[in-house]
């Protein structure tokens, strides 16, 4: 029989009517007792890591996930962690950096309803990842409405809608059909045999939406507080550099020592920064290339990778090395 341990963190799946709206407020065992296995072919203990809208958590709150995945690592097969929506693919992406060589599945889920609610999508959830973490699959996952997505893919694309979460820019890893699993892709597995963890985050990282009119000025501020400064430009890629230039901060951006990524506001496809002029001037720059990485998965990389080095050369290295499938390994830069 299959040994799961659950790990719940709160979320609207573990919410319940407040004084002011939904708040998480139901216990791991509270959650386990709406699931019903009719085999009985697996064994799952609980245990409740917090109980906070996902919101509130912080990197902080990944590496006690990670740690708690580690110090269990040998007694259980797999593992589900229950989580907010609105923050799930920042955890999900963190941990796939900090649990190096799984061996075993880490399955992450929520629900768009609370769990103790009529019509709910949290039943259905909590079952496919349980479901999912008996597999023999190493990696970490999310798994929702039926959807199996590699941790460093997923993106929250709804707020109300049952199918919350897409994969981007990568294939689906599978399927669940009540008790049918369809794989569509499997990651690779490493030759290593031991669970490599690495939970040192530097927090100190800076997401920047560019829009027309984005004030030079505010580079000023970043470069006094950030170590890292993940810049979402359009397209392609590229800054403006007629009126409000920005060309002379991203300068004096990566002479202070920060590590400035460049992405992109489109959700795929990725960036191409050699393909007009506005982004070849950025590439002059030492900067760092996020090629067809989302938004979630840059800003827990940086945060892993800075606490790893503060050498900008490294934290380009480690940032445009592929590692969890999240980037694509036949990207042209």
């Amino acid at each position: 029989m299959k040994k799961l341990l659950l790990l719940a963190t709160g979320g609207t799946i573990a919410s319940v009517e407040g004084e002011e709206g939904l708040v998480p407020g139901l216990s791991a065992e509270d959650l386990l007792q709406y699931f019903d296995d009719d085999s009985r072919t697996v064994d799952v203990t609980c245990k409740i890591l917090m109980n906070r809208d996902s919101t509130n958590m912080q990197p902080e709150h990944w590496v006690g996930m990670a740690e708690a995945i580690a110090e269990n690592y040998d007694q259980y097969d797999g593992f589900v962690i229950t989580h907010g929506t609105d923050t799930l693919a920042y955890t999900s992406a963190a941990l796939s950096y900090m649990l190096q060589n799984l061996k075993k599945p880490v399955v992450i889920t929520g629900s768009q309803v609370p769990i103790s609610f009529k019509q709910t999508d949290a039943k259905k959830n909590v079952s496919d990842s349980i479901r999912f973490a008996m597999e023999d699959i190493g990696g970490v996952f999310v798994v929702f409405d039926g959807r199996v997505i590699i941790g460093t893919r997923a993106v929250k694309m709804r707020t109300k809608s049952y199918d919350a979460f897409e994969s981007i820019n990568h294939p689906y890893v599978a399927s669940i059909q009540e008790k049918t699993i369809n794989y569509y892709w499997k990651p690779s597995q490493t030759n290593s045999s031991s669970l490599k963890v690495d939970t040192s985050l530097c927090p100190d990282v800076f997401l920047l939406k560019l829009h027309p009119g984005t004030k030079p000025e505010i580079f000023d501020y970043l470069k006094t507080v950030y170590k890292g400064v993940i810049i979402e430009s359009f397209g392609n890629g590229g800054l403006p550099f007629e009126e409000r230039n920005l060309l002379p901060k991203l300068q004096e951006l990566v002479q202070a020592g920060v590590a400035v990524t460049i992405s992109t506001q489109c959700l795929e496809e990725g960036q191409d920064l050699y393909l007009y002029e506005v982004g070849r001037k950025v590439a002059q720059y030492d900067i760092i290339l996020s090629a067809d990485m989302n938004t979630e998965a840059i800003v827990a990389k940086l945060m892993w990778t800075l606490g790893k080095t503060m050498d900008r050369k490294q934290v380009k290295q480690w940032m445009e090395k592929p590692i969890a499938s999240d980037l694509s390994v036949d990207w042209e830069k």
